[in-house]
């Protein structure tokens, strides 16, 4: 029997933004799919949606799709979408939806995700300037 640790599949959603993975987090009708797909118009990649494989046999915790539902994407109201993804991305920043955000937050805020501290940031995914601040917090 192996001694490998598995994968840990979270309720969320993943997208790569110039090869760093970003994980966002929310209840079910937070914007999840909505900030994902406004991200990819924006030239970001899917890694997954609605569920996203996380393991922490790394240093950096790796972002992975799900087998069963790899390359779609829901678009509310319109349906599931086909279209090209990214699998095993380095995750680099987790933003929450769904919570209040800080006006003015610290650049070191981080959540434990398999393990590992990573930087997080809290927003509301339905703003128009939310694609946007998810960039920008990637520079920070």
């Amino acid at each position: 029997m192996s001694d490998a640790a598995y994968p840990e599949l979270l309720h969320a959603t993943a997208v790569a933004i110039n090869g760093t993975g970003v994980l966002l987090l929310g209840p079910s009708g937070s914007g999840k799919s909505d900030l994902a797909l406004r991200l990819i118009d924006r030239g970001a990649v899917l890694i997954s949606d609605d569920g996203v494989l996380v393991d922490s046999e790394t240093p950096v915790p790796m972002l992975r799709t799900a087998p069963n539902i790899a390359g779609m994407i829901e678009m509310r109201g319109v349906g599931i979408l086909e279209m090209p993804f990214a699998d095993e991305v380095p995750l680099h920043l987790v933003v929450t939806l769904g919570v209040d955000a800080i006006r003015l937050p610290s650049n070191n805020q981080s959540m434990e995700i398999a393990g590992a501290q990573v930087r997080f940031i809290a927003l509301s995914a339905f703003e128009a300037s939310a694609p946007l601040k998810v960039e920008r917090a990637l520079l920070l």
